[in-house]
């Protein structure tokens, strides 16, 4: 796992290598074991390497053995071994046993194709000097980050957002329409970041950049069709099986140890028993436990533990512990948070590295893929309510989603309708499963300052959305619709992100994905709905295909949402000092982001009840995230401590 960034300026005015090794520095704990520069009269690429696989021989940038194409590469690809057997059949020699030398030759042989054929985790960039000409691709699903900016004709693009602000002519100036759509979404809709002119590149995209211009490609697309097939439950459980064992099996390729995370829940407790089936012995697993009650499953995990036989460590997050390491995750994440649970993965992370682990193999995935998410349940659950609106009995189904909220306990028919109701009736909006959720991320926007309401007014956040929907979308059935926008839209924008690849590598660990393999993918995309949500039996199949292969407990479990702490982390006696600054009415103008009379109230109100909303949580977090945003990357001028220093640096310069 590593990180890029370079920049491609055909204006015949000299690139500085020093420019590109402070991008590098910026990131450096995204690989912080070597680093390396490509330096060509219009282009510059560098990289900072964790070195996983090859650990002498893959240093980058790496060139194919003509010295025509270079590349710069975050990430892995799995099924390397295979993709070079094939290259040799046709020719090609080797001086490394990398995945990276492994991916420069196949697209120096089969050009922008190869992106068919491999099957990985990854975001690159290959110059060809040639052609003059830079070619940048991101894995199918956004496992892997990548941004960039183009201004007067010049590309520079990066691993993370901070890596490209370090240039004078980049502003740093947050978009308040973008911010709309994380106070809507969660996060935003690709293209767009919560940065004027920073873009992202779309998961499953790939980009082109030469004198003509620049051109993006979509060449994956997350799609749904029925399989024409007459197989047997035992039939399908036994393909998921195969192609599931098969996605574990590639993902323990590496020339370090391996561990896994173990959450105690059914996704994670599954990706640990295909583990220890393949590669039985000793296998480190690692975990996350809540001193409030709420919020801890370590009852699971250690019965997971026992039953799996794996080497385990927790950490136990305090609400301390999630407001001291907040300001960090936030500079990690680069987008204001309306949850706290980034936090405790960041602290979880860093467990794996104090403990000299570099990779986890973790469960993300199968909720999206087989509708393990509550929002899908939800979905079914109101619009069987739909059918008869006015019914006392259907909305209560409703409790046995959320036991552990505390208003559901005792919820009555008019509160599940004050909660659950909003646009009920309306089944055919495309929209429908997280109208609700989306509606309730709308009321931090009531905060907005009168300034921002001013700008934004006529905006909808749904402009950028529409434009992602695919021209099928209409024909797809309710829970498709629902796993399409939980995928394209949470998944990829907020989970992967904020809780996957930046919690990991700010701690240069590097999270692995058997779900996310695009086999599994496809395989559950092509499944009857009612294997994977059996009335309200979610992830139906994989609860099937574990049985006697985890813990009963495990797989019978009621669903319960991975969440942390807010109220409590923010609201402390002896809080840090950053959280006062943070909600004090001279940052509030300073941001200019929220309305200070307004989110004051509502802490007053908190503070005298001592009690909180899901959606008072939100803002909380939200808040102080934003401005917290504000504070690290707007007001901050230095963005890369001087301290910081590039391990086993090398600098390739070319002539014309």
């Amino acid at each position: 796992m590593c990180g890029v960034a370079g920049i491609i300026d055909y204006r015949g005015q000299k690139i500085s290598s020093s420019l590109v090794e402070k991008m590098l520095r910026s990131i450096n704990y995204r690989g912080p074991d070597e680093s390396g520069v490509y330096i060509s009269p219009v282009a510059a690429l560098g990289n900072v390497r964790l070195s996983i696989v090859d650990l002498a021989g893959g240093q980058q940038p790496l060139s194919d053995p003509s010295g025509r194409y270079w590349i710069v590469f975050n990430g892995e690809i799995f099924n390397y071994p295979e993709l070079r057997q094939d290259l040799r059949s046709k020719g090609c020699s080797f001086n490394t046993q990398s995945d990276t030398e492994v991916l420069v030759q196949l697209y120096a042989t089969y050009g922008k194709k190869c992106l068919s054929m491999v099957n990985g985790q990854f975001a690159f960039a290959i110059w060809d000097k040639m052609e003059e000409e830079l070619f940048i691709a991101r894995d199918r699903i956004g496992i892997r980050p990548l941004f960039y900016n183009l201004t007067d004709g010049v590309l520079s693009f990066a691993s993370e957002i901070k890596a490209l602000l370090v240039q004078d002519h980049i502003k740093r100036e947050l978009s308040h329409k973008n911010l709309s759509q994380v106070f809507t979404f969660w996060t935003t809709i690709t293209p767009n970041t919560v940065f004027e002119d920073i873009f992202e590149l779309s998961p499953g995209h790939c980009m082109t950049f030469s004198r003509k211009g620049l051109k993006i490609e979509k060449f994956w697309d997350l799609s749904f069709g029925k399989r024409q097939s007459n197989s047997s439950l035992d039939q399908v459980i036994g393909e998921l099986n195969e192609l599931f064992s098969d996605a574990v099996r590639i993902r323990l390729r590496a020339d370090v140890e391996v561990a896994a995370y173990l959450s105690g829940g059914i996704d994670s407790s599954t990706t640990v028993a295909y583990i220890k089936e393949i590669e039985p012995g000793i296998l480190n697993t690692f975990s996350i436990g809540f001193e409030e009650k709420d919020f801890d499953e370590s009852s699971y995990q250690n019965e997971a533990v026992s039953f799996l036989k794996t080497k385990h460590k927790s950490i136990r997050c305090s609400p301390e512990d999630i407001s001291e390491s907040f300001p960090r995750v936030v500079w990690h994440t680069e987008i204001p948070l309306t949850r706290t649970a980034p936090a405790p993965m960041f602290l979880l992370s860093k467990l794996v590295r104090d403990n000299n682990i570099k990779v986890v193999i973790t469960g993300e995935g199968a909720d999206e893929m087989l509708a393990g998410y509550d929002i899908f349940k939800e979905a079914k659950i109101r619009r069987f309510w739909a059918s008869q609106p006015d019914s006392a009995l259907r909305p209560r189904l409703l409790t046995k989603l959320y036991p552990y909220l505390p208003q559901m306990k005792q919820a009555n028919p008019a509160i599940l309708r004050m909660f659950y109701g909003y646009k009920l009736q309306e089944t055919d909006n495309p929209y429908y499963s997280h109208l609700l959720r989306w509606n309730n991320s709308n009321h931090i926007k009531k905060h907005f300052s009168e300034q921002i309401k001013s700008e934004i007014n006529g905006y909808s956040p749904f402009e950028s959305l529409e434009r992602q929907i695919p021209p099928d979308f209409g024909k797809l059935d309710y829970l498709e619709k629902a796993q399409w926008l939980e995928t394209t839209v949470f998944m990829s924008g907020y989970l992967l992100s904020s809780q996957g690849d930046r919690m990991a590598m700010a701690n240069s660990v590097e999270g692995r994905y058997p779900f996310l393999d695009y086999r599994v993918i496809e395989f559950c995309n092509s499944l009857p709905g009612d294997l994977k949500l059996n009335g309200l039996n979610e992830k139906y199949l994989l609860k099937k295909m574990m049985k006697d292969r985890i813990p009963e407990s495990i797989i019978k479990r009621s669903k319960q949402a991975y969440r942390a702490p807010i109220k409590s982390a923010f609201f402390l006696e002896k809080r840090p000092a950053y959280v006062d600054e943070m909600v004090s009415p001279d940052f509030f103008r300073k941001a200019g982001i929220f309305n200070y009379e307004s989110v004051s109230a509502l802490f007053a109100k908190i503070k005298q009840t001592g009690k909180t909303s899901e959606i008072e949580d939100m803002i909380i977090s939200s808040v102080i995230s934003a401005h917290l945003l504000h504070k690290l990357f707007i007001e901050n001028d230095s963005f890369v401590s001087v301290d910081q220093k590039l391990n086993n640096h090398k600098t390739i310069r070319e002539s014309k």
